[in-house]
């Protein structure tokens, strides 16, 4: 099993960044046809949220597979890899399949324990294999982390350690307020009409709201969403008024809406600040005040590096392209230094070196750098957030916004007129920093554990099953020849005893192999036993292209009838 993962996460980078590296669905099918294409992948997934992107695959050798997956995804998320690198974390073998185990779980979410990344690795699974990407090693792997999360959520109470991304954004709206009570009553314009806002939809009907309006590039997919909601009701069984609107009549709609979710694949904003203020004005009559020192949370203006003379850290041991935030930065610093750096830190992002360019002989340098490090800490983790700023006291609001959209549907800049309340994924991003596990969250642990032992055990024991068919293969052709000869020396035996002779030798050699093919796979499928298959070739000397076809055979069989979990 070679498993390595790529990837940047809402615990690596900033929002600002995830915003900038988001794929669209071609883009995520490009990015798979470029890594199968690759000389070091066989296989490949992505999986692509609004808080991650990972790219999996079946890599021959781990440097070249780093070099080429970093590559590939700074090259098609548009983020240049000098830029990307300080984000990125790299897992492989067990620790790969440890870490989609634990996404699958939920314990890798932003809120963890929340269930919809479960449908977001199947569809990851679907997409891969509707592009014949995925084979044998990611068909299993990301169906087994299917069965894992399932798991998790039904044999413990994950779901009480954290809610849905969209529940937990209507809780942080409602400000602490029960969200049935907070949205009865309210109109809600929904935007969007995939799974995240059909999400939003339905938790909103439910809450009570008096009414639905749904927005949607394709307006016949905003009626089937408000049909089913028509269908469905609120939580007491009372029907809940929903409608379909083209995204044409948003404007107007806003001026009605109470609450508004967003959550569309639009690559530019959906909602602007001037168009919020006129609603908020359509609405009142009165003009909107822009909040004076509650600065908008501008992820796409970057603050001034801190000057390198105050840096407790030594620049020039640091590797080219790094954050100085990063774990490979403030590794072996003592408990002063530290926190002399992380004050530091504070004052900026990263450190770039004067006059420095991006070359072939930089990139390489980038890549052997992420590999080392990654190679000892797993990932960089993102920077220490300051310390919450005390804000002057804000005018109720009248118009309440849920962006959940990567990059954001709605301007940050909205965040400062008066009436109206924004929460965005960064603004999600730190409020869960603070909510606190639950104890299941322990028990879970112990299950991602104890399933990557056991895949990793089955992998182990997969690899050799090929060398096993071959060599009894190989035992039964001996035994037909030998038949055979038999046959020409004593022509003239009978149907019976030719019969008792077969079955007689058959057993003999099956008596044989049974207990070393048996033990063999038993040492296969312990940690190091890959080299048993190895092994078994030399000493029975079989043919490696015998092997090969009976893996081939077998992988086909398995694709006719594999399909998601």
């Amino acid at each position: 099993m070679s498993v390595l993962v790529v990837g940047l996460s809402h615990r690596s980078a900033p929002v600002s960044v995830l915003e900038r590296a988001a794929l669209s669905a071609d883009a995520q099918i490009k990015l798979l046809q470029d890594t199968v294409a690759a000389e070091p992948a066989s296989e490949a997934a992505v999986l692509a949220t609004c808080n991650r992107i990972e790219l999996y695959a079946d890599v021959d050798k781990f440097h070249a597979g780093v070099a080429e997956l970093s590559t590939l995804l700074a090259r098609h998320s548009g983020v240049g890899l000098d830029e990307l690198t300080p984000y990125l974390y790299v897992h492989y073998e067990d620790r790969a399949v440890h870490h989609l185990f634990s996404v699958a779980c939920g314990l890798d979410s932003m809120v963890v324990g929340e269930g919809q990344i479960l449908g977001q690795i199947k569809d990851s699974l679907a997409r891969s294999q509707d592009m014949h990407s995925a084979g044998r090693l990611m068909n299993d792997l990301f169906q087994q982390s299917l069965r894992v999360g399932k798991r998790a959520h039904s044999e413990t109470g994950i779901d009480r350690a954290g809610q849905s991304l969209v529940t937990f954004g209507l809780e942080q709206l409602a400000a602490g307020a029960d969200v049935t009570g907070w949205a009865r009553g309210r109109r809600a314009l929904v935007i969007g009409a995939g799974s995240m806002s059909s999400l939003a939809a339905a938790t909103l009907a439910r809450a009570g709201v008096a009414e639905v309006v749904v927005a949607n590039r394709t307006f016949e997919r905003a009626e089937r969403l408000a049909q089913i909601l028509d269908e469905t009701g609120d939580a007491e069984g009372s029907a809940v008024s929903a409608r379909a609107v083209p995204m044409d009549s948003v404007p107007a709609e806003l001026t009605r809406a109470d609450i508004v979710v967003s959550c569309t694949g639009a690559t530019s904003l959906v909602l602007d600040a001037e168009a919020v203020a006129a609603a908020v004005e359509g609405r009142t009559g009165v003009p909107v005040e822009r909040i004076a020192g509650d600065a908008p949370r501008r992820t796409d203006v970057r603050q001034p590096a801190p000057a390198e003379e105050s840096c407790p850290l030594d620049l020039t041991a640091v590797q080219p392209g790094f954050s100085v935030m990063g774990e490979a930065a403030v590794a072996g610093m003592d408990a002063a230094t530290l926190e002399q750096h992380a004050a530091w830190a504070l004052g900026g992002s990263t450190v770039r070196r004067e006059g420095a360019r991006r070359t072939p002989e930089t990139d390489a340098e980038l890549i052997t750098a992420l590999a080392a490090t990654a190679a000892t800490v797993g990932r960089i983790p993102e920077r220490r957030r300051p310390e919450p700023v005390a804000q002057p006291p804000r005018p109720e609001p009248s118009l309440f916004l849920l962006d959940l959209a990567m990059p954001r549907d709605i301007d940050a800049a909205a965040h400062r007129l008066a009436g109206v309340r924004l929460v965005d994924i960064e603004s999600l991003a730190e409020a869960s920093a603070d909510v606190p596990m639950a104890a299941d969250v322990d028990q879970v642990r112990r299950i991602v554990s104890d399933e990557v032992a056991a895949f990793g055990a089955a992998q182990r024991a997969a690899h050799i099953t090929p060398t096993v068919v071959a060599l009894r293969t190989m035992a039964a052709d001996v035994v037909a020849s030998e038949i055979a000869r038999l046959e020409g020396r004593l022509p003239g035996l009978d149907d019976k005893h030719r019969a008792e002779i077969t079955q007689t030798v058959r057993r003999v050699v099956d008596k044989l192999l049974h207990a070393p093919t048996v033990r063999v796979k038993q040492l296969a499928a312990e940690p190091g036993g890959a080299g048993y298959a190895d092994a078994l070739r030399t000493l029975f000397d079989l043919d490696q292209e015998t092997v090969d076809a009976v893996s081939r055979a077998e992988d086909s069989t398995t694709d006719k009838n594999r399909g998601p979990a």
